[in-house]
């Protein structure tokens, strides 16, 4: 009987989800994600990213442009150590090994459609500023020697994004904010319909002022998310059904309840080990702050959830090497830590 209601909590958790947040939160997002991949140029950005660049500006950058790379605390790995071995520098590699996962616009958009416009705020300046923290360490430990990376050399100057690109990716943008702003209450359909309309708007642009086969890379790049991202998704949410369930309501007020360090701490530990897809600890977090849980905690796991994971210990060491994986999970967990420990006291 017990394990009937598990299920149908998690059933219940789901059915929630799908009709109110795929047409008019996911269905933008993916095609978002999919048009940043396709018409920003990598090449460009990369060439303010290497050890030589100055580090103010090319830690800004990196986690800028982090911002708009939607992937999990595994999937990052490839990118920012692909980065690192054509000429990036350790620290701007690190901060977008960090931000990626931690603070990236899926994740944001949909934290605040759950949680509310403060704690993306708060989300987005702990971010930024563990980033730089992130990246000041890995180059007070590890900055290698200078050298001259062939790809880097190899650019040409150009613009970040051409302007019809800029434009597309402006209305999606404009199609997946529109319905939680403009719609600030009453049925979900009104916020269905207000998608709608600027979606085609956005779909008539595209198809008039984007090539064919421009088109269908960003189509390409949409689904690569869709399937990457989606069913873990799904996954996610039954299972913080499940554990809305099952998790006793007393037990989250005694250890993450309040804005004292250890629970800050507390939380940053699950994060730091647990392994959260992309927009997954959203809804997490929404559950657990219903029970009792304290909203600094609640920001420490929040970025350090999809920021980390055992996973993601591995593969770091694996990639980049034991040592650096030994500075950068620490350092982490501590600055995940106080965040949540200083907003928890001093900001909400």
């Amino acid at each position: 009987m017990f394990f009937k209601e598990l299920l149908m909590a998690g059933v219940f958790a789901l059915e929630d989800y799908i009709a109110k947040h795929v047409i008019t939160c996911l269905i933008p997002a993916f095609l978002l994600a999919g048009a940043m991949v396709t018409f920003i140029s990598k090449e460009v950005i990369l060439r303010y990213l290497g050890s030589e660049a100055n580090k103010f500006k090319s830690f800004s950058l990196a986690s800028l442009s982090s911002f708009l790379l939607a992937a999990c605390s595994c999937t990052v790995i490839p990118v920012a150590s692909g980065l690192y071995y054509v000429g990036a520098s350790v620290g701007a590699a690190f901060i977008i090994l960090w931000v990626a996962p931690a603070a990236n616009i899926l994740a944001l958009i949909y934290t605040g459609a759950i949680l509310g416009s403060k704690m993306v705020l708060a989300r987005i300046v702990a971010a930024i500023l563990m980033a730089f923290i992130v990246g000041f360490v890995m180059v007070l430990f590890f900055e290698r020697t200078a050298k001259k990376p062939l790809l880097i050399t190899e650019y040409k100057k150009g613009s970040i994004i051409p302007k019809n690109y800029l434009i597309l990716i402006i209305l999606i943008l404009i199609s997946l904010l529109a319905p939680n702003y403009l719609v600030r209450s009453g049925p979900y359909w009104y916020k269905v319909v207000v998608w709608a309309f600027f979606t085609l708007i956005m779909a008539l642009y595209a198809f008039i002022n984007i090539p064919k086969d421009k088109m269908k890379d960003w189509l390409r790049e949409t689904w690569w998310f869709v399937k990457l991202i989606f069913p873990l998704l799904l996954i996610g949410v039954f299972v913080v059904g499940i554990i809305g369930k099952i998790l006793p309501e007393m037990w989250i007020r005694s250890y993450l309840g309040g804005k004292s360090l250890s629970a800050s701490f507390l939380a940053t530990l699950i994060g730091a080990v647990s392994y959260f897809a992309t927009m997954t600890e959203a809804p997490f977090v929404d559950t657990l702050m219903k029970l009792g849980m304290g909203k600094g905690p609640a920001l420490a796991l929040l970025l350090t959830g999809p920021g980390i994971s055992l996973p993601n210990w591995l593969a770091v060491a694996r990639v980049f090497g034991i040592k650096k994986a030994l500075v950068y999970i620490p350092t982490i967990i501590i600055l995940g830590t106080l965040v949540g420990w200083f907003f928890g006291n001093f900001i909400f």
